[in-house]
């Protein structure tokens, strides 16, 4: 990886929103939307991939399609000061976790857990709660995604083109 820091113009902001769009598309059909060629799209996705900036290329799956119906957000209460490493670990050995950060506020960390149903939630949730250092979890139910276009809903579309996507860019 280069340790110098990476230049980022507006043609690579182009390049990384076409690609967070739909990663499938071929560097020629990136090119001919932004105005360069293959060639010159393929050099900056190379410079953008060994810079850090474009870390993979990832599929989006739809949850439900693969049986995980049922979607919630945990917090996570310890006792005392649970190391970060120590809670990666832990969060790992669930394969329903998806997601797992520490956070502020009075809870340690967040959890997001995918499941089959409720019954299937809820053993994953006492398994968590079997850790000798989790003192308490409080569990919000996921009923409806309010951006259903965001990964986090499993889309597997783009929004549509007139939808905006970010802010507008006011000068």
């Amino acid at each position: 990886m280069n340790s110098r820091p990476a230049t980022f113009d507006e043609l690579d902001r182009k390049i990384v929103t076409a690609l967070t769009a739909n990663a499938r598309s071929s560097f020629a059909e990136i090119g001919a939307t932004i105005g360069l060629s293959a060639t010159a799209v393929k050099r900056r996705v190379d410079r953008l991939r060994e810079t850090g900036v474009i870390t993979g290329f990832t599929a989006t799956v739809k949850p439900s399609a693969l049986g995980w119906r049922t979607e919630a957000y945990v917090e996570v209460y310890c006792e005392g000061a649970a190391p970060p490493r120590r809670l990666a670990e832990v969060v790992r050995n669930h394969p329903e976790i998806t997601a797992a950060m520490t956070v502020t506020g009075g809870a340690d960390a967040l959890l997001h857990v995918r499941a089959t149903d409720v019954e299937h939630f809820e053993e994953v949730l006492e398994r968590i709660r079997t850790e000798p250092f989790i003192r308490k979890t409080i569990s919000y139910m996921v009923l409806s995604h309010l951006l259903p276009e965001s990964p986090e809903a499993g889309a597997s579309q783009p929004a549509p083109a007139d939808t905006p996507r970010h802010a507008p860019d006011v000068r």
